[in-house]
């Protein structure tokens, strides 16, 4: 039967020696609360203690089109950290702690290399974001995929006292708004990025970019960033009103997600440094400011709001953990649905 599914295309072999891999970086995300390991059908997890009314939080997401350079450059290490960052910092956006994860790899024929090169970057953004990596799924399918070629989804669970949800209901006008440094272009726009900067230059891949002592490679891989221990630190100490994590549809479509009817978010041009980046995505493309602040975080990739009276301290204090925080913008009354506007010129 095995050696007839072998000639189908499909190596049961390969994906024992995937999960005998894997075993490790996935036990090096374990926490309290996980009640078996590896191997079984489902994961089983308890809740944390000291919850009076527990409510779970739940994400999925996938890296997209950034894949297609994770081949160009046969580098897999750091999309699984794509993978569980676009999901965490949803998550967080609720007040929710990460508690457990699941990822799935599809591929047409698998690679342990390759497979555990990703688990292990999985594994490796469970540890940053303080969650547990429970189980997953790895799919050989011959035929849907080219050869070296795969896809990666995850899928996250949180949990939160239902007193403290953050659900953006308190946003009101005079707040003050944050944003936190992204690492770079994150997981969104891959597409458009792809066509105007590698598609017509391969070669670019492998060649430093002119700003940094860096390959474009490295630059366009860069994961994205985890913005979990900051947030949970910041909304044990601070008020924090709501917030939005930018990814596809950028600033303009994610901050009004954390917004309620009646009040507009007013963010200024130059208030943070654009990454470069970003410059040569706008000239390359001609791309006006809209167009890119409609489909890249331009360099925030986590906006907090907060009282006028908070906001200095909870810059001070996200800096100290490690991010780089500007006050990019306020919070004013409308009498329309929630909006952003952008002030000023991009410098």
């Amino acid at each position: 039967m095995s050696e007839a599914y072998r000639e189908a295309g499909v190596n049961l072999g390969a994906g024992y020696e995937t999960v005998e891999r894997i075993k490790s970086h996935v036990a090096s995300t374990k926490r309290p609360e996980v009640l078996n390991g590896l191997g079984a059908f489902g994961g089983v997890i308890a809740l944390p203690s000291g919850y009076r009314e527990p409510v779970l939080v739940a994400s999925t997401d996938g890296v997209g089109t950034k894949l297609k350079l994770a081949f160009a450059l046969d580098r897999h290490d750091t999309i699984g950290i794509d993978c569980v960052a676009m999901c965490v910092n949803d998550v967080v956006v609720q007040g929710a702690e990460p508690l457990f994860f699941l990822d799935y790899l599809a591929t047409g024929k698998l690679d342990p290399d390759q497979a555990e090169s990703v688990v292990k970057g999985v594994a490796h953004g469970c540890r940053l974001a303080g969650c547990a990596l429970i189980g997953g799924e790895t799919a050989e399918m011959p035929g849907m995929y080219a050869n070296g070629e795969y896809d990666v989804a995850g899928f996250c669970v949180g949990v939160v006292e239902q007193s403290k949800i953050v659900t953006g209901e308190k946003v009101r006008a005079g707040d003050v708004l944050i944003g936190l440094a992204s690492s770079g272009l994150h997981s969104n726009g891959f597409s458009l990025v792809r066509q105007l900067l590698v598609d017509p230059h391969p070669e670019r891949l492998e060649q430093p970019v002119p700003w940094e002592d860096r390959t474009w490679g490295d630059v366009l891989l860069t994961p994205t960033r985890i913005y979990v221990p900051t947030v949970l630190s910041l909304i044990q100490q601070f008020t924090i009103h709501g917030m939005a994590h930018i990814t596809g549809g950028g600033l303009y479509e994610n901050v009004p997600r954390m917004l309620s009817d009646g009040v507009t978010a007013h963010i200024h041009w130059g208030s943070w440094p654009i990454p470069d980046i970003f410059t040569v995505i706008r000239r390359e493309g001609n791309l006006s400011e809209k167009e890119m602040a409609n489909t890249f975080n331009l360099g925030i990739g986590f906006v907090l709001a907060v009282t006028e009276g908070e906001a200095d301290a909870v810059i001070a204090k996200a800096n100290a953990l490690g991010e780089r925080a500007y006050r990019i913008g306020t919070v004013v009354a409308s009498d329309g649905s929630p909006q952003v506007e952008l002030k000023g010129e991009w410098v």
